[in-house]
């Protein structure tokens, strides 16, 4: 009987699984270290203002985002909403074309 290794040591594949196990090592040099040893080895994190721009801007969309979609609601159960038809058409002609017919 025959056995096929089909990750031979030498190929691709074990080795990248070698070097991910290194990764995963805590206290290798070089490696991002967690929890209380990333203070006592120096390590550091420090994220930009765009970081917290975008955070900003994201919290602000969606604060936007809910006040149309509560507007629209109080419309619809008042009977004064009004579909613009030309819109939804446009809309859904340029989904489709971009969707390519899927």
């Amino acid at each position: 009987m025959r056995i096929y290794d089909q990750n031979p040591a030498g190929s691709p594949a074990a080795a990248e699984s070698a070097r991910s196990q290194e990764t995963q090592r805590p206290g290798r040099a070089g490696s991002p270290a967690t929890g209380a040893s990333a203070a006592g080895s120096g390590d550091q994190v420090q994220l930009s203002d765009t970081l917290n721009t975008l955070s900003q801007a994201m919290s602000a969309y969606s604060q936007s985002r809910s006040a149309k979609v509560q507007a629209l609601a109080a419309q619809y159960q008042n009977g004064t909403y009004q579909a613009d038809s030309l819109a939804t058409s446009r809309g859904l002609i340029a989904e489709a074309l971009t969707s390519g017919g899927r």
